[in-house]
């Protein structure tokens, strides 16, 4: 018998309730020295977030399940969840198969980033203060993935059509599931193509893109937990801007007269302001956390017109 076979099994011996491996979990990945930032950001949401997907349960609960003792077949489930969280450093998304975003859930696979973005808080928002009360119609989302930012902002939004761009086949495959999963097949539409590539020329009321901004020389120190995810999704050259600024240098051609274009650069954020210094970025700041998300209005992208990049 190893050493975690035994652990396992001192554990076993005196864990009874749904509290007791909540806190034993969140001990044990404590000790292993996990890191949280793909759903939870800390070590007692990500232990209660696998248990309860070892019972079938979902919050929120009744303070007197916390106290409902486990069957021996379902310590020996949520053990294998715990034990699989430390063993494999991939995000419990990964694992139970489901993440959360704007208020959805949605299925995830290492074929797509885990859904995280701080941009919920805007398309909950309605992109106020900056639509200044006009509705937004017609989306664009570059850089899909899971789908989950097209389809948030088709649930948030008082939209007619969105069109979803990706230039992975597999991550297109998880966007499908989700939007016919939230019975969206008519409204959310899905493209295979390199950002603008495949994409309808035509005015939309929001560009909004997720795009990789992780400079390749950074890639390398990150978490162990973010290097399970898919390195097209996170790796951009030129300081992690180079997505980004195509997509700035292409969006006057689909946004609307009065459209906004959404990008989230995250650390990147100075790379980017310093690469269009002449281009005005509002950078919000979020209630719920995050940063590096910069608003431009489609007015602005003029001055790019005479400014070689």
């Amino acid at each position: 018998m190893d050493r975690h076979e035994q652990n396992r099994d001192d554990s076993r011996a005196h864990l009874e309730t749904l509290a007791d491996f909540v806190r034993w979990g969140a001990s044990e990945f404590n000790r292993a020295g996990l890191y949280f930032g793909h759903g939870t950001d800390n070590a007692v949401d990500e232990a209660l977030w696998l248990v309860l997907h070892g019972l079938s349960l979902t919050p929120p609960l009744p303070d007197v399940f916390f106290h409902a003792r486990l069957t021996p077949s379902e310590k020996a489930g949520v053990m294998a969840l715990i034990q699989e969280r430390i063993d494999s450093r991939r995000p419990a998304a990964y694992i139970t198969g489901q993440a959360h975003f704007a208020g959805l859930t949605f299925h995830v696979n290492e074929h797509v980033l885990v859904p995280r973005s701080p941009v919920a808080e805007l398309i909950e928002a309605g992109f106020e203060p900056w639509r200044e009360g006009r509705s937004i119609h017609s989306v664009l989302d570059l850089c899909t993935g899971s789908g989950c930012i097209a389809i948030a902002c088709a649930a948030h939004l008082p939209v007619d059509e969105v069109h979803a761009t990706d230039i992975s086949p597999e991550a297109l495959a998880v966007a499908a599931r989700n939007v016919s999963h939230h019975g969206m097949d008519d409204l959310v539409q899905l493209h295979e193509g390199d950002l603008f590539a495949d994409t309808p020329r035509q005015p939309f009321d929001l560009i909004i893109s997720n795009p990789p901004y992780v400079p390749e020389d950074e890639m390398a120190a990150l978490p162990e937990e973010f290097r399970r995810e898919p390195a097209l999704g996170l790796v951009a050259g030129d300081a992690g801007t180079a997505l980004a600024a195509r997509i700035i240098q292409q969006a006057s051609d689909y946004l609307a007269e009065d459209g906004l274009l959404v990008i989230e650069v995250g650390n990147a954020e100075a790379a980017l302001a310093e690469r269009f210094p002449e281009l005005p970025m509002e950078w919000p700041a979020f209630e719920r956390g995050g940063q590096g998300v910069c608003i431009i209005h489609a007015a602005d992208l003029g001055v790019l017109a005479s400014t070689p990049d």
